[in-house]
């Protein structure tokens, strides 16, 4: 079980989208040269994300995509499943057809119920965080880099500074 490129690039690519749309929709060559995925490969996911009615598209000059709904009400299964992620620890596909005995029918593995309850269990969290939420983790991660970067050019200059007053 594993979550494949699709839905990551997927869940990044709405994070850029809502980070950016305030100041008008937002073009899919952009979104792919700040997160390094591929155009063709966005187009495919925004095809996707615009069916569920995740996104809308606005075609012609200043054209782009913009959220359908306010990202609070956009949750990260909601994108997940847009794009056809699938999100399955079972070996069955949720089955119940895990394991061939000996006679060739096919039955649960013993195991079979705790794969189902983690399935349960990711959704359920999927579904707790909103495209709002990892929004502001990342605004909040930017203020920090931007603090940091803002500190250590305060600490170059004070010692450049020094380094004069004691010559």
């Amino acid at each position: 079980m594993r979550l494949t490129t699709k839905g990551r690039f997927a869940v990044t690519a709405m994070i850029d989208l809502a980070l950016r749309q305030h100041s008008g929709p937002v073009t899919l060559s952009a979104i792919s040269q700040r997160q390094n995925i591929s155009l063709s490969y966005l187009e495919q996911l925004f095809g996707k994300l615009r069916r569920h009615e995740l996104v809308d598209s606005m075609r012609g000059p200043g054209g782009g995509y913009s959220l359908a709904k306010l990202a609070r009400h956009v949750t990260v299964a909601d994108i997940i499943f847009a794009v056809d992620e699938p999100l399955d620890a079972t070996d069955c596909g949720g089955k119940q057809d895990c394991t061939r005995g000996n006679d060739g029918k096919a039955g649960k593995c013993m195991t079979h119920e705790l794969w189902a309850t983690l399935n349960r269990k990711m959704v359920e969290y999927l579904d707790s965080v909103s495209l709002q939420d990892l929004v502001d983790q990342q605004r909040m991660r930017e203020l920090q880099e931007a603090n940091a970067a803002k500190s250590v050019l305060m600490d170059r200059r004070s010692g450049a500074a020094e380094s004069t007053a004691a010559a």
